[in-house]
């Protein structure tokens, strides 16, 4: 069977590492580049992590490349509070050798998309849409060659995040998301209805810790830190783990149900900028542009992520 060709736009972020390590360690994936973009810390913190995860999954081959530093039309909002000044605080992971890719995210986004049989790529994003949405403005020929853009970020019954209204990722960058959810693309949403289904309980920490390896010990290290701000603030039995979600449904799309429906990014509005208006019920007649998620198997989820990490 053909692997999946797969290009990773991310902010890393502790969740986002794991994003990474799960798409590394799965043969079903080929993962064509890695784009930064700046959103949980700045730029210059997402491209080095992104070659950390890389190095940490022995894998110094996978490009990446730097992107977007600021959003299209908003100063960038960063999350240094629940991710720890670098990003990825918990595990000392060393600095990274490989090389950072000379091309700009954003042309090798293009570049690639051209490159590629039409139809043969899905863009995973796992934080805010500077990138991608700069990538349509610029080339709007790539619009009808991605087979799909698979990305965490929104809420509906979960609400948001970081405001009462929106989660993160789209607040970063509205007016990407505005982009990307008119652009025509098939979309594939994973809000907070789903990612906070899959906690980080003791019992699947242990799990993946019993692995032993370097990846697990420091997987484990990631989660540790980073669940103890959503603990705190849901009062949960673990942290929500987000951006692994998308590589999951590329994986096992069966843990996922949601339908297709209208979703559409508010941008004007100050108190509600970054919320995603999902016409769940049908009750517009504005046209479906999203399959939208909001159930998981998280017993199932946790085991793929498991069995996965045993690999690396």
């Amino acid at each position: 069977m053909a692997r999946q060709k797969i290009i990773i736009d991310t902010d890393p972020g502790q969740d986002d590492a794991v994003a990474i390590l799960l798409a590394l360690a799965s043969p079903e994936l080929e993962v064509l580049g890695i784009t930064a973009v700046a959103g949980n810390v700045p730029l210059d913190w997402t491209q080095k992590n992104a070659r950390k995860v890389c190095e940490l999954a022995s894998r110094p081959d996978i490009r990446v490349f730097a992107g977007a530093d600021r959003p299209l039309k908003r100063l960038l909002v960063t999350a240094e509070h629940v991710h720890g000044g670098t990003g990825l605080d918990g595990p000392e992971l060393p600095e990274p050798s490989m090389p950072l890719q000379s091309q700009h995210g954003v042309d090798f986004l293009i570049e690639e998309l051209r490159s590629q049989p039409s139809g043969t790529v899905t863009l995973c994003t796992l934080g805010a849409l500077t990138n991608v949405a700069l990538a349509l403005q610029r080339a709007p020929d790539i619009a009808p060659r991605i087979q799909q853009i698979v990305l965490m970020g929104g809420g509906f019954s979960e609400g948001g995040n970081i405001t009462p209204a929106a989660e993160f990722n789209i607040y970063v960058d509205p007016h990407a998301a505005e982009i990307v959810f008119s652009s025509g693309v098939p979309l594939v949403v994973m809000p907070l209805d789903v990612t906070h289904q899959v906690l980080t309980t003791r019992k699947r920490m242990d799990a993946i810790a019993a692995i032993g390896t370097p990846v697990a010990r420091a997987t484990v290290e990631m989660l540790d830190f980073f669940e103890r701000f959503d603990v705190q603030k849901y009062g949960s039995d673990g942290g929500p783990l987000h951006d692994p979600c998308v590589i999951a449904y590329l994986l096992q799309p069966a843990l996922f149900q949601g339908r297709s429906c209208n979703v559409e990014i508010e941008t004007e509005s100050e108190l509600t900028i970054g919320m995603t208006v999902v016409d769940w019920w049908s009750v517009t007649d504005r046209p479906k542009n999203a399959l939208f998620m909001r159930q998981v198997d998280a017993d199932g989820f946790f085991e793929l992520l498991t069995e996965r990490l045993k690999t690396l």
